[in-house]
């Protein structure tokens, strides 16, 4: 059984929406990210933990299965469904609410959550990523964050593949 506390950080697009407004409205600093976070490891975590001391709320928008398949991995992606990786993820301290969305970016749901900062890993320049002019235009901030080197789902996927092989 899953427990509710994890169940009540799912949230849908709407309901975070509305959260965020109400904390906005209280002087709160809501931070928002995004990605696929199929097999979470030491780098997700670090970074998301960084990502939430930016602000005082993280919402982490989550790549649907569809939209992971779009973004052209490997043909195997996702491991893991949208709901088995919403729950891990919603395990973290540092998550504030997970939200899952289909688009092929989450350009839309940044204009509905409306940060004041926006997070991506330092392997995009501020240009790259989506959602980022929205953000700008409306006073708030995109940061870059290093990632912890040496851990990527890719390299994971990739070292378990080799490991079957042998």
């Amino acid at each position: 059984m899953i427990p509710e506390v994890l169940k009540q950080k799912i949230w849908s697009r709407e309901k975070a929406a509305a959260h965020a407004a109400e904390l906005r409205s209280q002087g709160k600093c809501i931070v928002f990210t995004n990605g696929v976070f199929d097999i979470l490891h030491a780098g997700h975590v670090s970074y998301l933990a960084d990502s939430a001391a930016l602000g005082d709320f993280l919402v982490l928008g989550l790549n649907s299965d569809d939209s992971v398949r779009r973004l052209g991995k490997s043909p195997a992606r996702p491991l893991q469904s949208e709901n088995s990786r919403a729950l891990v993820i919603a395990a973290l301290q540092s998550i504030g609410a997970v939200v899952i969305f289909d688009e092929d970016t989450p350009a839309q749901l940044i204009s509905e959550i409306q940060p004041q900062v926006l997070v991506k890993g330092a392997d995009y320049r501020v240009e790259q990523i989506a959602g980022a002019d929205f953000v700008l235009a409306h006073g708030g901030e995109v940061r870059t964050i290093p990632l912890l080197q040496g851990y990527s789902t890719t390299s994971i996927e990739q070292k378990i593949l080799r490991e079957h092989k042998s």
